[in-house]
C-alpha cells in the first residue's frame, strides 16, 4: 500500500489518496476542500478511488466529499458517532472560509477493527473517540492515519461538542502506543511522526 498527501484547505488538512500499487484501486481520505486540487493527482497516478473515508465528521475534513462522491461514484464511509456530522453544514461562515459543501450522507458506517480492502491491501478500522465521538484511524501496512487524534508532539483538541480528554488519552494509549515503534503517523494536520517518537518526545503523552 502507498499514499499520496494533498494539503488542502485554509486549515491546511492533509488529504490522503491511499492506494494498492498494483490494482491502482484507491481510497479518498478527508478531503477537507479543494476537490480541483485532489482530483488531478489521482488522474496524474492514474488511479481508480473505490471508497471515500471521513476519519471525522468536523467540517475542515468533510468539505469537499460532495464533490469527490459524485463525480467518482464511490460509497462514503465514517464512523456512527460521528455521522450526524454529515448533511447540512451547521456552521455558515466557516463553511464559507473554508469553502466547504454540504455532505451527502454516508452509505457505511465504520466499526472498530473493520477492515477495508483497497485493492491487493487494506486499511484496518480503529476507534480513537475523544477529539470527537466517532473519531478513527486507519492502520494500514507500517503507517497509521491518525485523523486529528495524534499529531507530531501534539494531540487532538477536545474542546469541541463531543471531545473528551479521557476518552483521547485513553485512544492514543490503548490503539496507537501499542503499535510498533517504526510505524509511521499520519496525522489530519502537519508533518508526519512515528508512534517511537511521540512516545518519546510528546510532551501530552509523559
Amino acid at each position: 500500500m502507498k499514499y499520496k498527501i494533498i494539503v488542502v484547505g485554509a486549515l491546511e488538512t492533509n488529504c490522503y489518496l491511499v492506494y494498492c500499487e498494483d490494482t491502482r484501486a484507491c481510497a479518498v481520505v478527508d478531503p477537507g476542500a479543494e476537490h480541483e486540487r485532489i482530483f488531478p493527482v489521482i488522474f496524474e497516478e492514474g488511479l481508480t478511488p473505490i471508497v471515500l473515508i471521513n476519519t471525522h465528521g468536523h467540517i475542515d475534513h468533510i468539505g469537499a466529499n460532495k464533490d469527490i462522491k459524485e463525480h467518482f461514484g464511490v460509497p462514503l464511509y465514517i464512523h456512527a458517532g460521528d455521522n450526524p456530522m454529515l448533511g447540512k453544514v451547521q456552521q455558515l461562515e466557516l463553511s464559507l472560509f473554508l469553502e466547504a459543501k454540504d455532505s451527502p450522507p454516508a452509505d457505511h458506517l465504520m466499526t472498530d477493527g473493520e477492515e477495508i480492502r483497497i485493492g491487493n491491501g487494506s486499511l484496518r478500522v480503529l476507534h480513537t473517540p475523544g477529539h470527537s465521538p466517532g473519531s478513527v484511524s486507519l492502520l494500514g501496512d507500517g503507517f497509521l492515519l491518525s485523523g486529528d487524534t495524534l499529531f507530531m508532539e501534539g494531540v487532538g483538541r477536545t474542546d469541541l461538542p463531543g471531545g473528551s480528554q479521557k476518552q483521547l488519552e485513553q485512544s492514543i494509549r490503548e490503539k496507537i502506543m501499542t503499535l510498533p515503534d517504526e510505524t509511521v503517523v499520519l496525522p489530519g494536520h502537519g508533518p508526519h511522526t512515528t508512534v517511537g517518537q511521540e512516545r518519546a518526545d510528546n510532551s501530552f503523552l509523559t
